[in-house]
Order: C-alpha cells, then structure tokens, then sequence
C-alpha cells in the first residue's frame, strides 16, 4: 500500500466541493487515513511551497492558499500516488481529461481546487509537514477485500 497527500484548496472550500471531491478519491477505492481542515499561515505555505520560492506565481499562491481553510487529507492504497493525480486531472483544468475532478469544476491553473504530491518523496515529506504520526489510522475496510487483491 502506498500513501499520498492530498489538499483540498480554499475553492473547493469555498464552493461547497468537499464532500464531492472526497468521494471521488473514496470511490476510486482510496482509503483515508488522515483528514483535517486547517487554515494555513503564511509562514507554514511558505514551507510547504518551499519549491516555488522564488517564481512568478509564488506570491500570489501564498495569498491564495492562506485565504481561507484547507482539507489536507492522506490516502492510501494501490498506486495512491498515481491514482490520486489521475483522479485530480491536469494542473491546467483547460488540459485535464474529462471525469477528474479539474476538468469537472474548474476552469484555471490558479484555482483548480486541489493539489497532490507529485511522487513519493514528496509525498512522504508533504505528509509528515500536515500530519503528526498519530493522526493517521492503519485500519481496514471489509470492502477492500473487492478492491485490492
């Protein structure tokens, strides 16, 4: 089993799209192990967007993502990683495949409603920023006998 972050972005917040957006992961078979909401400070999206430092765009992100709370969630399952990206779609919703949750309720790079970790350092590192080892479950769901062989 792989795990991955994910972070549902002030929009879908904003919009009402939580409990969709969840369901899309859930039903793609993803479990969750960790959910909260947070609101993000400066001085924390700084960290977790310590890559982009530096770049056009940075600013603008930190005024976004610190504009109201965020979902932060950790899945797991088959794959999560590579799951949970096709799930969201493209950055650029203009390019995402119809069906992901970008193509379905978005329609610009600066408000696509969710970010996730692009491998697994990153989302080994995302998670251990958002989550403490004790707020993420190992459990199992009697579905998963259907899911995973």
């Amino acid at each position: 089993m792989e795990r991955t972050f994910v972070m549902l972005k002030p929009d879908a917040v904003q919009r009402g799209l939580v409990g969709e957006i969840v369901n899309r992961f859930e039903r793609r078979g993803l479990r969750i192990v960790g959910m909260k909401m947070v609101h993000v400070t400066a001085e924390f999206a700084h960290q977790h967007y310590a890559a982009h430092v530096g770049k056009g765009f940075f600013d603008g992100l930190i005024k976004y993502i610190t504009s109201g709370p965020v979902v932060a969630m950790v899945l797991e399952g088959t794959n999560a990683i590579e799951v949970a990206r096709a799930t969201m779609g493209a950055t650029n919703p203009a390019k995402a495949a119809p069906g992901t949750i970008r193509a379905d309720y978005s329609l610009e790079m600066g408000r696509n409603l969710v970010h996730g970790s692009d491998g697994p350092e990153s989302a080994a590192a995302e998670t251990g920023l958002w989550f403490k080892p004790e707020e993420l479950w190992d459990y199992r769901r009697d579905v998963d006998a259907w899911i995973y062989e």
